[in-house]
């Protein structure tokens, strides 16, 4: 009989999920504040699978590629943090399965005769350069699929430079932002899934790689869970004149507070001038005599 599968347990015991994290939950769930460390397991793809993928696409997979889907068929972690008693769901690392790395349409983006697509966004203006590779191309000389949607933040693509037949040596890992600009990631999937486990699925994270950068409210969660990278200027003097820094030990602490009394100061005695000359009756007469010897009050 066939075991169902169970999710796994906390701290992430199975040693192919060890292996498929890097090790990544030991770090989150030490982290304060950090709560709901989830993996959603999935089983290994079918080598039939792959070479349908690959004859539907007319495009050969990277070893890498073939490797992580033989391993798992697409991949889904997740984390949330708890603040004042309310649980944030933030981090998310995503890899689509195989049936969900669809290649990005040329179609029409509206029903209407003549209506613009992908392809009508080329600009050739901005070709490769020394420190830059040529970008994709929305038209045939690309084939582009989505390996991440982002969260609706932009699109994670794996892109052959050289259009169909596509070659595996010809693959390239961008992201696709909002506005449909391109940005570089990697020259392989393999170091695009390290990039994805360092910078710990945090939002937005890759925005670091674009020229504009990631969010404000994104760098308020960067500068509280450090990604584990190489890439130090996310956190610079520049961002440090308006973001504020947010100490995890202080912001996770509980709000049962002491309260600690307040010192009395000496207690003045009450002055006897006021309101003495309109005393009458013999049991004030020792007063009046007394105050009299000081001279009349004065009034302010």
């Amino acid at each position: 009989m066939e075991e169902k599968a169970s999710p796994p347990p906390q701290g992430c015991s199975k040693p192919h999920l060890e292996k498929l994290t890097l090790g990544i939950t030991r770090i989150l769930e030490s982290s304060p504040g950090v709560t709901e460390v989830t993996i959603i397991e999935k089983p290994p793809a079918e080598r039939h699978m792959i070479s349908s993928w690959e004859q539907k696409n007319n495009c050969v997979m990277p070893e890498d590629v073939k490797n992580f889907y033989l391993m798992t068929n697409g991949f889904h972690m997740t984390w949330s943090v708890k603040l004042d008693e309310h649980i944030i769901p933030l981090g998310s690392m995503a890899i689509n399965s195989i049936s969900k790395l669809t290649q990005l349409t040329q179609s029409s983006m509206f029903s209407l005769p003549n209506a613009p697509t992908l392809a009508d966004l080329e600009d050739d203006t901005h070709e490769a350069s020394d420190d830059q590779p040529e970008k994709p191309h929305f038209d045939s000389r690309s084939v582009i699929f989505e390996l991440d949607s982002c969260n609706g933040n932009g699109k994670v693509c794996l892109v052959y430079k050289s259009g169909k037949p596509a070659l595996a040596e010809d693959t390239e890992i961008w992201f696709l932002d909002r506005a449909l600009y391109w940005h570089f990631l990697t020259d392989t999937f393999t170091a695009y899934y390290r990039l994805l486990i360092t910078h710990l699925g945090l939002p937005q994270w890759q925005y670091a790689f674009t020229s504009y950068g990631i969010s404000p409210q994104a760098k308020q969660w960067f500068s509280m869970y450090k990604p584990i990278t190489y890439n130090t200027n996310l956190l610079t003097e520049e961002t440090d004149s308006f973001v504020n820094k947010l100490d995890p030990s202080k912001v996770f602490k509980s709000k049962n507070k002491i309260i600690i009394p307040k010192k009395k100061g000496p207690v003045q005695p009450v002055g006897t001038q006021k309101g003495s000359s309109g005393s009458s009756g013999p049991s004030t007469s020792s007063n009046s005599k007394s105050s009299s010897g000081s001279g009349n009050p004065v009034r302010k």
